[in-house]
């Protein structure tokens, strides 16, 4: 099923070698599709191989019935049926064997790169990467049918394969080009030109390889993917209950059949290849396929007699990406870090570096929190660490899995280039505790000790400087029949029976060979590289990394808020109320909220960080809409205290109040609605401080009566409306692009007033210009005329926004409260004396010659009683009934947008800077008011404390239509 060049799955089957991971990586799946990277309606399912060592194509048949049980079960069979196979879109991954670079295998291994646009931050993972490709690239448009793929290597495809589909039938499978060089230690499949597959050859000689070479000189390698179509699995499938094919499924197990080991490729695909004949394939000896002359061997033979019945005449052909690379992941560790540091991947990928400037930009830092002086040279690793400095990392070093609480011993070791320290979580028994292992970069696992290296050099030179004899770490011949490998090296001290753990203290010992020592060394518990990724507890493995990647986010975070940065939190805050880490991100922000008296600014996009998290809490959809009212009475006290500028004190009673509003999502809705309210108090405040820059003289008052009037053009916004405005801007930055235009040849917006001597307020509002017959006027004569300025629907609510501060034209400090003062006693709280330049009441006409819901926008326009100050006035951000929510913003984009009547250029004091909810008045150094007869063009970069004109626009008047674009970082810096 493929919508949006998306396939979308019905079941992804993940196998994995130990029982112990189900849960563990059953949680990952679900996690993944949460994050929106696997489809919402997929059945996800994690299954165990029944028995270890299954290989491929048993995990694969054990897989495909799980699939069909969970689909049939759904569909309400009582027994396993084909027909559920008619739409289902089946994916299958195997985790195969144990990584050591890695304790949670290839699949898990995190990669230095982060998710693009994801509405929830999390790693990216091979599995990540894998997924991506095959959704997204390999798999969309293929009929319902089985998809097999293993998770040991990275897919690197340049865009999607434009595959066809239509009336196929059989069996495809993926080839990328590779080297014959690097084919002879891998597979390649030999085709014809029609694209068919004739043979797979398996670690061939390179005679044999070069049977396989393409007319472009690579060989196409047997890369994972393999897609068997419906009549194909519904074939595999019946084989579920045919011996010996039963003992490679978890019913076969359970049923007392023994168990059996078969490859996808080297079995199951073989007997399709045109070039096989029923003898070669079931007596064939082949690498990496279980012997036919072996212990098993009857039961192999009869097993590839059952496929060779079951599926010969099934065409098998080969799709080639010529362009694509293929990256599988071996055990040297050399080449996993080559890997990891490799260019075009990021230097740190969701982490915490306290010093950056000690850490090279060709190193690599993942999931990981570095305190202090730690430096980390070119082409070194540091994966799900907590490292405390001073700390020298060489070049060519890979730390994973260290802890802060080892600290002092890891500033001790001696750490020499291209070493690895792991540290891995084991679980013996009950106890739990944490193994660390010490190898070379360069050091060959596998091989014996006579052919290979320990910490890169020879094992001669390990024996004589620690004195450790080659029986005690692999038995006598005599004892064990395992090969003398590094991999099977009893080398990593675990436990002493007195002293407890061991902790890093046997790494140290291994790297220096310090004497009196080794009788420590001989009298632990140890365990070889092999036993310890065995007996990995992947669960708590993966619980350690969830740990760093939440304690690292909320530093991030803490610094995003204080460095004033525009990066987005959300991201963040859903992956930690996804992780249940929504208290400890709560706790942390309420800290930055608390701490933040002296940037208000910071405090305020604190508080919509925490308004976030509790939205994010409620759920996606639920508990109702987050706009609404901010005025519960239960809040009241918190609010006071916001008032009253006394921040730690209402932070704590904000998170008080916050504990009775979790339980439920409408709850938790409202909460949020109130630390929004909350931020645009400190919205308020952070913006009425620019009064400490503003200076109002004593000017010569115009006569009594005489009216002072100005008109702008209209503004059409083009794109970006609201995106300048908290909290969007915040973490995403804004940009508006407006057009200033007239209308028929004129300015269609205008505002007059005049001084009169009644005290009161007279407000004329026309929707068609000032000499309209039809007008509305507004008398108010007592402050509580003015009460309803923060409902909306009001009559010229915005214009009564005003005088609480001082008026339209008069600018106060403080806020007034709404006593019934009628008249005189009204003038006496206004400030207004009779007769006094700035303080006589005045009389104010608005008007716009726009059609009413016309969608013409204006910029605010107001006068003061001197025509040589004019004044851009705005309403504080105070809410508008909801808080936050109804946010009347008006813009001025440049002084040329004014002009003044009677010819006298003036001086514009302010211009506006969207914070929050209403705007505000902000100071600026005189520019001049032109009387001009067409707005100028001019680029305005507009940020979090107000707006400038861009350099070069200049005083020049060139065109009647001018555009404006208004660019807004909003970083929480009050200026």
């Amino acid at each position: 099923m493929t919508n949006n060049g998306t396939k979308h799955w019905t079941v992804v089957v993940l196998t994995c070698q130990h029982k112990d991971s189900v849960y563990a990586f059953q949680r990952e799946l679900d996690l993944r599709q949460q994050r929106g990277g696997l489809s919402p309606g997929a059945l996800l399912l994690t299954v165990a191989d029944p028995q270890a060592r299954l290989g491929s194509g048993g995990a694969t048949l054990n897989a495909l019935l799980v699939a069909a049980e969970h689909l049939s079960a759904r569909a309400g069979h009582t027994v396993v049926t084909s027909d559920v196979l008619d739409d289902a879109h089946i994916l299958i991954l195997h985790t195969g064997r144990d990584f050591p670079w890695d304790s949670c295998g290839r699949a898990f291994s995190w990669l230095p790169v982060e998710g693009a646009q994801h509405a929830v931050e999390g790693p990216v993972c091979c599995l990540d990467i894998l997924l991506d490709c095959l959704s997204h690239q390999v798999c969309p448009g293929s009929p319902p049918g089985v998809w097999v793929c293993s998770t040991d290597m990275i897919l690197t495809l340049p865009s999607r394969q434009a595959m066809s589909w239509e009336g196929f039938s059989g069996v495809r499978v993926l080839a990328l080009p590779g080297d014959v060089s690097y084919a002879t230690n891998h597979g390649v499949y030999l085709s014809d030109g029609q694209g068919r597959v004739r043979d797979i050859v398996y670690r061939g000689s390179e005679e044999q390889i070069r049977q396989a070479i393409l007319p472009d000189g690579k060989v196409p390698l047997v890369s994972g993917p393999v897609f068997l179509c419906r009549s194909v699995s519904e074939k595999l499938l019946q084989t579920h209950v045919t011996s010996p094919l039963d003992g490679c499924t978890y019913l076969g197990m359970d049923s007392g059949a023994p168990s059996l080991q078969i490859s996808l490729f080297l079995d199951i695909l073989m007997c399709l290849c045109s070039d096989v004949n029923e003898t070669r394939f079931v007596s064939e000896e082949r690498p990496g396929s279980t012997s036919p002359s072996g212990p098993q061997g009857a039961a192999v033979r009869s097993a590839r007699a059952v496929l060779w019945r079951t599926l010969k005449g099934t065409p098998l052909s080969m799709e080639y990406i010529a362009d694509g690379t293929y990256d599988y992941m071996t055990l040297s560790g050399w080449e996993h870090i080559s890997r990891l540091t490799k260019k075009g991947w990021q230097m740190e990928t969701l982490s915490h570096i306290q010093n950056r400037d000690c850490v090279s930009v060709e190193s690599r830092v993942i999931n990981s929190v570095l305190e202090g002086n730690i430096t980390v040279s070119f082409g070194a690793v540091i994966q799900h660490c907590h490292l405390q400095g001073p700390v020298q990392v060489p070049s060519g070093s890979f730390l994973s899995g260290l802890e802060a609480t080892s600290g002092s011993q890891i500033q001790n070791l001696l750490l020499s280039a291209d070493i690895i320290i792991q540290g891995h979580r084991v679980q013996l028994g009950e106890l739990k505790l944490t193994v660390y292992t010490v190898l070379g970069a360069r050091d060959t696992l596998e091989a014996s000790c006579e052919e290979s290296t320990f910490l890169n050099h020879s094992w001669t030179d390990f024996y004589k400087r620690t004195g450790i004899r080659p029986e005690e770490l692999w038995g006598t011949s005599s004892e064990s029949n395992t090969q003398r490998s590094l991999w099977e090296a009893r080398l990593f001290p675990v436990f002493q029976p007195r002293d407890g753990a061991v902790g890093l203290d046997g790494v140290s010992w291994l790297m220096s060979g310090s004497p009196g020592a080794l009788e420590w060394w001989r009298g632990a518990w140890r365990l070889s590289l092999r036993e310890v990724l065995s007996l990995t507890d992947q669960e708590g493995e993966l619980r350690w990394r969830e740990e760093l990647l939440f304690r690292a986010a909320r530093r991030r975070a803490v610094d995003t808020l204080t460095g004033h940065s525009d990066h987005s939190l959300l991201p963040s805050i859903r992956a930690a109320v996804l992780g249940g880490q929504q208290g400890e991100l709560l706790s942390a922000l309420d800290n930055v909220a608390a701490g933040s008296c002296e940037n208000l600014g910071v405090a305020a996009r604190t508080l919509a960080c925490i308004a976030d998290v509790l939205g994010c809490m409620a759920g996606e959809g639920k508990g109702g809409l987050r706009s609404g009212p901010a005025a519960n009475p239960a809040w009241a006290a918190a609010f006071s205290l916001l008032e009253r500028r006394d921040l730690p004190a209402a932070v704590q009673a904000l998170a008080n109040q916050r504990s009775h509003w979790l339980n439920r999502p409408d709850l938790l809705v409202r909460a949020a609605r109130h630390y929004e309210g909350a931020g645009q108090v400190l919205l308020r405040q952070a913006v009425m401080s620019a009064q400490e820059f503003v200076s109002i003289g004593q000017g010569e008052m115009p006569p009594i009566g005489e009216w002072q009037e100005v008109e702008c053009p209209a503004r059409l916004d083009l794109s970006g409306g609201w995106s300048d405005t908290p909290p969007i801007a915040f973490e995403r930055g804004g940009a508006v692009v407006n057009v200033a235009v007239k209308v028929d040849g004129r300015r269609p917006i205008g505002a007059r007033a005049r001084r009169i001597r009644e005290p009161r307020l007279l407000l004329v509002t026309s929707s068609s210009g000032q000499d309209c017959s039809v007008a509305t006027e507004t008398v108010c004569e007592t402050l509580q005329d003015l009460e309803d300025h923060c409902q909306p629907h009001a009559p010229v609510c915005c214009l009564c926004r005003c005088p609480p501060e001082g008026c339209v034209c008069v600018q106060r400090s403080g806020h007034l409260p709404f006593p019934a003062a009628p008249g005189r006693a009204a003038a006496a709280a206004l400030g207004w004396r009779a007769g006094a330049a700035q303080l006589v009441p005045p009389a104010s006409r608005l008007w716009s010659r726009h059609q009413q819901y016309s969608g013409w926008g204006s910029v605010g326009c107001g006068v003061q009683e001197h025509r040589s100050h004019l004044r851009h006035r705005l309403p504080h951000p105070r809410s508008a009934a909801s808080g936050a929510d109804f946010n009347h913003r008006w813009r001025l984009a440049g002084p040329s947008w004014w002009s003044g009547r009677g010819g006298e250029a003036g001086s514009l004091e302010s211009l506006s800077a969207p914070q929050g909810g209403s705007g505000a008045a902000l100071p600026l150094p005189g520019l001049p008011v032109r009387p001009a007869t067409a707005p100028h063009t001019g680029v305005h970069r507009q940020n979090a404390t107000g707006s400038q004109p861009a350099t070069g626009c200049g005083e020049k008047l060139v065109q009647p239509v001018a555009l404006h674009r208004h660019e807004h970082r909003a970083t929480g810096q009050q200026r």
